[in-house]
This record gives structure tokens, sequence and C-alpha cells, in this order.
């Protein structure tokens, strides 16, 4: 926010690339601050937490919350909001997953396709959830 609001104006060219900057610091905040508290932690997440900073979502979030104007609060609940969604949607798609483990599944459907089709039916159970609130 205070980027966008401060000194993008003056460079609007640098939209782009300046976000990446900032989520890559962060992460690696992130990542220097768990080393530090939680070795353990560390270890187990092992090369994921660095592909963060490549993380599509993370800059369309960000953009897209600049694009729309949102001041200091509304890009923090925006955030939040997303963050909590995008949680929601992975603890979903593992519980479905391990299901599907524990179940006989054909052949021709397992592993990628059948994680696709899940996610298929998942997106469009969340698409009814659209049109629920209208401002």
């Amino acid at each position: 926010w205070a980027l966008n609001t401060y000194i993008l104006p003056h460079a609007p060219y640098l939209r782009l690339i300046s976000f990446i900057v900032v989520i890559a610091s962060t992460v690696q905040f992130i990542e220097m601050l768990i080393k530090k508290l939680s070795p353990s932690l560390f270890r187990s997440l092992g090369i994921f937490l660095p592909l963060i900073t490549t993380n599509c979502a993370i800059l369309g979030l960000a953009i897209f919350a600049t694009n729309r104007e949102y001041g200091f609060m509304e890009s923090f609940v925006y955030a939040l909001g997303a963050g909590g969604g995008f949680t929601l949607a992975l603890v979903l798609m593992a519980g479905l997953r391990e299901e599907t483990e524990i179940t006989e599944v054909p052949k021709l459907i397992q592993g990628t396709a059948f994680n696709l089709i899940i996610a298929g039916i998942l997106s469009m159970a969340f698409m009814g959830f659209a049109g629920l609130f209208n401002s």
C-alpha cells in the first residue's frame, strides 16, 4: 500500500518489478525468522518456502488491490480474506485427495487427471457463492 501510494504514482512503469521485490524481500525475512525460531520447521519446509516468491497468486493479489485503489485497511482486509480463502481451498483439496487415496479410483483417471477433476468440481462449488453477496 505505502509503495503504491507514495512512490509508484511517479513511476508506474516500475509497478510489477517493485511488487516482485517486495514479495521476495518479505519471503526472505520470513525465511530467516523461521530459521531462527524453528529450525525443524525450516528443514521441513525445505525449498518450498523460497518458491513462494514466484507465486503468481500473491502478485495478482497486489496488482488487483492497487488497480481497485484500495486504502490501507481495505488492502489489509482483502489480503486476509484472500489468504483465508486460499488456505480453505488448499485444506479442502488436501482432504479430498486423502479421501481418494483410500477409495478405488479407475486406473484411467488416477493421479493428475483425477486431481484436476476434483479441482474443477471444487471451483464450481465456490462459484455458487459468486452472486450471494451483492454490493
